[in-house]
């Protein structure tokens, strides 16, 4: 089956890529306003993008009923810095709450019951519970339009990296005990570090 997307209704051409585009890393960002009101949200579409300058960019969609920014945006935007919080199984679910529409005064933290931990180089908090956190200034944000299925592109220089002591060694994060979780299509979520294998790539 071939299928061109511009013959499709946006909902549709997503589900294509949710679907064949995985596992997928979750940015569990969190934020502030320019109030000084703090966010917290999930998205899927993540990845990073170069060593030096250290740089991570995430994408979030506009809001499927209207087209307008979501919070996490629009707060990024307003103050250039966030902070995108690796996240592991044990608060899995809690992040999986955050991904609610809240009223954009809503603290997350405190909805879901994850805990603020201040950060070094950026004013919005991590996650406590967050075993990585990446602290991180806007660099660039691209924009593809405005209306409902469009997105944009953040782009963020990171400032600091930060692990739990037991996770780092020998200049490497041990992924075992970071325990990862990723994003399949629906409502499906994996561990992908269940059933890896190694493949050592050849010279």
């Amino acid at each position: 089956m071939d299928i061109k997307p511009n013959t499709l209704q946006w909902q549709d051409a997503y589900k294509l890529m949710i679907g064949s585009i995985l596992p997928r890393p979750i940015a569990f960002v969190s934020s502030l306003d320019e109030e000084g009101n703090a966010n917290l949200a999930p998205y899927s579409f993540f990845t990073a993008i170069s060593a030096e300058p250290m740089l991570v960019c995430f994408s979030p969609m506009r809001r499927g009923s209207d087209g307008s920014k979501k919070d996490t945006l629009a707060n990024i935007e307003a103050t250039k810095e966030f902070v995108i919080n690796i996240v592991s199984e044990e608060f899995a679910e809690k992040m999986n709450d955050c991904a609610i529409e809240y009223d954009s005064t809503t603290d997350e933290f405190e909805e879901v019951g994850l805990t603020k931990k201040n950060s070094i180089t950026v004013k919005p908090p991590g996650v406590s519970e967050s075993k990585v956190q990446l602290e991180c200034v806007l660099h660039e944000v691209l924009h593809f339009g405005n209306h409902p299925g469009a997105g944009s592109l953040v782009i963020g220089k990171v400032e600091c990296v930060r692990i739990e002591d037991q996770l780092y060694y020998d200049g490497k994060i041990d992924s075992e005990k970071l325990k990862p979780v990723g994003r399949l299509a629906g409502q499906m979520y994996t561990k992908p570090l269940t059933d890896s294998f190694e493949l050592i790539r050849k010279r």
